[in-house]
C-alpha cells in the first residue's frame, strides 16, 4: 500500500486505529457557519448603523423596538461573539504552550465571550423595552 496516507500515521496510531481527535471537523463547520452567517448580520448593520447615528436616542430605541431590528440584532451580537470565541480558541490551540497557560486562555475566553454576548443582548432588551413598543 505504498503512497496511501496510512504511511504517515504514527506506529501508535496505526496500532490503535485512531486518527484525529474527532473535534476538528465540527469546529471547522461551526467557523464557517457562522462566519457566514455573519456576511448578511455585518451588512445590515453597516447600513443601519449610519442611518442610527444621526438620530437621538428615542430614535434609536424606537428603530430598536420593532421586532425585527432587535431579533438581527441579537443574533448579530451571540453569532459574533460565538465567531470569537471559536477564533480566538484556534489561537491560543495553535501558538500557546503549556497546559496550564492554554487552559487558562481557553476559559478566559469562554468566559469573556459569553459576558460579552450576555451584557450585548441585555442592552439590546433593555434599549427595546424601554420604547415600550415589545
Amino acid at each position: 500500500m505504498a503512497g496511501t496516507s496510512s504511511n504517515f500515521r504514527t506506529p501508535l496510531s496505526r496500532a490503535r486505529g485512531l486518527g484525529a481527535a474527532k473535534h476538528g471537523a465540527g469546529h471547522f463547520i461551526a467557523e464557517r457557519v457562522s462566519g457566514i452567517a455573519l456576511i448578511p448580520l455585518a451588512l445590515w448593520a453597516a447600513f443601519s448603523g449610519p442611518m442610527l447615528a444621526k438620530g437621538d436616542f428615542a430614535s434609536a430605541s424606537t428603530w430598536l423596538a420593532q421586532p425585527l431590528n432587535a431579533v438581527l440584532a441579537g443574533l448579530l451580537v451571540v453569532v459574533g461573539f460565538f465567531h470569537l470565541r471559536l477564533q480566538i480558541q484556534v489561537v491560543v490551540e495553535d501558538y500557546v504552550y503549556g497546559f496550564v497557560s492554554k487552559t487558562g486562555l481557553l476559559l478566559l475566553n469562554l468566559f469573556v465571550c459569553v459576558l460579552g454576548a450576555a451584557l450585548g443582548l441585555f442592552a439590546i432588551l433593555k434599549v427595546a423595552l424601554l420604547s415600550g413598543a415589545l
